[in-house]
């Protein structure tokens, strides 16, 4: 009897070594566990991060305007207006297409596009003061845009928006190599209703700006081209709409408008030629 005591005892100090480690294991599974748990500060931060991509600044054109004729008020206040609106709306998208397309994404889908639509309106502007005084020259370079804050810095650059003769930027989308026009038919091509075939007779005092718009629309076509070439794999499934044809169709919009309104002086100004601004990806 005196030696089953020392047995028993010897079997519940094992029993109870044991349960100890089942415990001791435990705890330490659960620490892994809780380390394996991302910290819910950290994931605050990532989504703050991801909410805050910047804020799109444009310089302020009323300030620049010089005495705007009564006459033309209200539509200079309409394209102010828009003007407000587009940088909104270039604002929206910044934040909906976070993380969206590469380096160049907010230049190529977001800046550049807010721009056209900018050079556009602020030509509207200067026009409807020309009418009735003297138009204001110099407003165009009020158009660009810049990312501040928690973006990347960025701009139109002179490099990007230099606009070359048609002749050139025919030849640069043709390309001078055989692997650039591989790559150009692999690609596909760009192509645009023809304007020219659509216009009324021109009054012969607005024939040279009419064929110099006309020429800037095939200009615009072969930059088009050129840079469906030059940006291939970049970007999302959206890209070549939103950073090629998206912008190809808001300079049209500006040009056509241009041609319009040069027949317009002397005549009647076509309507709809709007509708021959978008253009479509052929393969």
């Amino acid at each position: 009897m005196s030696r089953a005591l020392p047995k028993y005892n010897k079997r519940r100090v094992v029993f109870i070594g044991g349960a100890a480690a089942v415990v001791l294991s435990g705890a330490v599974i659960a620490g892994s566990a809780l380390a394996g748990t991302p910290d819910k500060s950290s994931t605050t931060q990532s989504a703050r991060t991801l909410s805050d991509p910047g804020t799109i600044t444009c310089p302020d054109v009323k300030s620049q305007l010089p005495a705007i004729p009564a006459s033309a008020q209200a539509e200079v206040d309409r394209n102010l207006a828009l003007l407000d609106t587009q940088i909104a709306e270039a604002n929206k998208r910044l934040v909906d297409t976070v993380g969206q397309g590469g380096p160049n994404f907010v230049q190529n889908a977001i800046l550049g596009p807010l721009k056209d639509k900018r050079v556009s309106t602020i030509d509207r502007i200067a026009i409807s003061i020309g009418r009735q005084g003297t138009k204001p020259t110099g407003l165009d370079a009020l158009a660009e845009c810049t990312l501040n804050a928690a973006g990347t810095s960025g701009s139109t650059g002179a490099t990007d928006t230099a606009t070359p003769s048609a002749t050139a930027a025919a030849t640069q989308a043709a390309g001078g190599t055989d692997d650039t026009a591989t790559a150009s038919s692999a690609v596909g091509t760009i192509t645009c209703p023809d304007v020219k075939s659509q216009l009324p007779a021109v009054p012969a005092s607005a024939q040279a700006e009419v064929d110099r718009n006309l020429a800037l629309l095939d200009t615009q076509i072969a930059e088009a081209n050129k840079r469906l070439v030059d940006t291939v794999g970049q970007g999302g499934p959206n890209f070549v709409q939103n950073a090629i044809l998206g912008p190809l169709k808001d300079k049209r919009v500006s040009t056509i408008d241009r041609i319009a309104i040069s027949i317009g002086r002397q005549g009647t100004k076509p309507t709809g030629l709007d509708s021959l601004a978008a253009c479509t990806l052929t393969q």
